[in-house]
């Protein structure tokens, strides 16, 4: 991995004939997680359209669960935002700003992802280099912790969790009838 010390590459290469691919862990954390985001704010957006043109009160959809012992829709987009930027803070050694978990509108939750794009996007590529091997320590609740080296925390761990909650906060706002489909999870190519 890599090309020497200090230097943040991992080479890929998919078939054995092709040529080998370097890509640093900013390319591999930073885009996908801030596209993610945006798209995710794109999805509130509708969702927060949804209530006005419905006269449905935000709060019904803002709270909606689709199992009682489900976090409702706000805290699914606040744990998106957490991941992400604590994720990268943690791959850059230092530590994420604080923010707190007192949304209670569609407008608030947006700001809140956008001030995560805005911090991911302040991230620079040289503060995550090396960062594949880093030892990475992260609390999981009840007191307990796991640590992994950089690369699998940001593959097995921060992406996927990521991904989960986005995809949750989208499924709670179609259960509820707003439209949506792929292509505001996903963005435009």
């Amino acid at each position: 991995m890599g090309d020497g010390p200090g230097v943040s590459r991992l080479t890929v290469s998919l078939k054995a004939e092709e040529q080998p691919m370097d890509l640093s862990m900013h390319a591999v954390a930073v885009p996908p997680l801030r596209r993610t985001l945006s798209n995710l704010a794109g999805v509130l957006r509708k969702g927060q359209s949804h209530a006005e043109a419905r006269g449905i009160e935000p709060q019904v959809l803002l709270q909606s669960r689709l199992f009682p012992d489900m976090f409702p829709l706000v805290r699914q987009v606040q744990i998106a935002s957490d991941i992400a930027r604590r994720g990268v803070a943690r791959l850059a050694g230092g530590e994420a700003p604080a923010m707190e978990d007192n949304e209670t509108s569609f407008g608030e939750l947006i700001d809140r992802l956008e001030r995560t794009i805005t911090y991911l996007d302040s991230v620079s590529a040289e503060l995550l280099e090396g960062s594949q091997n880093r030892q990475v320590t992260v609390p999981i609740g009840r007191g307990e912790t796991i640590t992994m080296e950089g690369l699998p925390f940001l593959t097995t761990f921060v992406l996927p969790n990521v991904y989960f909650h986005c995809t949750t906060a989208y499924d709670l706002l179609r259960h509820n009838g707003v439209v949506l489909g792929k292509r505001d999870f996903l963005g435009e190519p």
